[in-house]
């Protein structure tokens, strides 16, 4: 992801503080660009797509949208992800049983 800027939603800020998850962490897996594992080009106000990174040695899944013409990339939202819902890859979805 080419991000000249990143700015964090307010649900992404309150979502941070809830999980414990440091935005210098959110800020690795969208700066290194590890993984896009899901695109959604659809999404409004811009395209978004959720990235998956390792900062720590841990999962963390960004939900970002990204704005070409701005080269501005907006956190919608972060999380570890749960092996409840998961895949142990951590990029694919477990099936609805």
């Amino acid at each position: 992801m080419e991000c000249e800027k990143v700015a964090f939603s307010g649900h992404a800020v309150r979502r941070m503080f809830e999980r414990a998850i440091a935005e210098t962490d959110v800020s690795e897996v969208i700066s290194s660009g590890e993984e896009v594992i899901g695109e959604y080009p659809s999404d409004t106000p811009y395209p978004s797509y959720l990235l998956l990174g390792f900062p720590g040695g841990k999962p963390l899944h960004d939900l970002i949208g990204m704005d070409d013409e701005a080269g501005s990339c907006y956190v919608v939202t972060t999380y570890n992800p749960s092996l409840a819902f998961w895949n142990d890859d951590y990029r694919t979805r477990r099936e609805s049983s």
